[in-house]
């Protein structure tokens, strides 16, 4: 029986499949694998299921060179950057994520974040818990209107998509994007040339690219600058991909309206600086936290690992 490390606790349902079918170590730490740590248990399990904060770089694998018996690292969540594939790759361990299981569900949380920070939403929650609302007013915590709000997606995939048919078709949002690539939708949307078109064109901006590689601080101070002083911002993707600083000088100096952020640069680690802005609304990488979302993705990643071990093609290789 194959030897399988889960890096993280998952759902009962994935857990029980996996001890039907593997000789099962669960790691239930809530921290991620240090490099060290990744290097280590390269040699030791045939198989890992490992998810966000997983240290599997480079230096993992040279360190475990020669000693690894891994040879597949089915990964739990569709973001893999904290995978070198490449160093993978040279070291014969096949990778996999878990791509379509998780784009409703984000993309409902960009829609959450969208809502919460035009209509102050958090303040408004905070300022009721704390006893401090005096009552109903025409002034009263006015914020930004989304419906016909100009939506701008950062990366047109599944979720990009996904979130630009929740702006469209539920808030009549006209729909504007930037893809590296020409991308052709089955909406009305329409393709700018420029990241930077794209900031200084939406109202509301939704950034659902990968993480790591080229795509790491794609939202720099250059690019945070050409937003309108009205627009909002909105990261559902990963939390390297914006220069977090240049964010926090941004909205310190008010010279965008707010900015809902579901993922941070060095998770779980969050800005002072962030945390003290009222009009930024913070969740905790809540993505994909839905039971029978993470039920699907952790099926998805042991289905990969079932095809390995079965000598077949991984259905969702990287």
């Amino acid at each position: 029986m194959k030897k399988l490390l889960i890096t993280r606790l998952v759902p009962e349902a994935n857990i029980a499949f996996a001890k039907a079918r593997f000789d099962m170590t669960l790691r239930d730490i809530a921290t991620g694998l240090t490099p060290d740590e990744a290097a280590q248990a390269l040699t030791e399990y045939d198989a890992i299921l490992p998810t966000l904060g997983d240290g599997f770089t480079a230096a993992a694998f040279e360190k475990a060179a020669g000693r690894i018996r891994c040879g597949v690292l089915a990964n739990f969540g569709v973001g893999y950057n904290h995978i070198d594939v490449e160093a993978a790759r040279r070291h014969g361990v096949a990778v996999s994520n878990t791509p379509g299981t998780v784009t409703d569900a984000t993309a409902d949380i960009g829609m959450t974040l969208i809502l919460a920070t035009c209509r102050r939403a958090g303040e408004g929650e905070r300022i009721v818990r704390a006893g401090r609302w005096t009552g109903w007013g025409p002034t009263q915590m006015l914020g930004t209107h989304v419906t016909g709000k100009t939506l701008g997606i950062v990366g047109m995939g599944r979720i990009g998509q996904a979130v630009a048919h929740r702006g469209h078709y539920g808030f009549a949002m006209p729909v504007i994007y930037y893809n590296r690539s020409p991308k052709t939708v089955a909406m009305p949307a329409r393709q700018v040339g420029s990241l930077h078109e794209l900031m200084a064109g939406a109202d509301i901006v939704v950034v659902t690219v990968p993480g790591g590689g080229a795509n790491r601080h794609l939202i720099d101070r250059a690019a945070l600058g050409a937003m309108k002083p009205t627009g909002i911002f909105v990261n559902i993707a990963r939390g390297d991909v914006v220069d977090e600083p240049a964010l926090i000088e941004v909205l310190a100096a008010r010279r965008i309206a707010g900015a809902g952020l579901d993922v941070y640069e060095h998770e779980p680690v969050v800005p002072e600086a962030l945390r003290a802005m009222e009009h930024v609304v913070l969740l905790p990488h809540l993505g994909t936290a839905a039971l029978e979302v993470r039920e699907a993705m952790g099926q998805m990643a042991l289905d990969n690992i079932v095809a390995w071990a079965e000598g077949r093609p991984l259905p969702q290789a990287v």
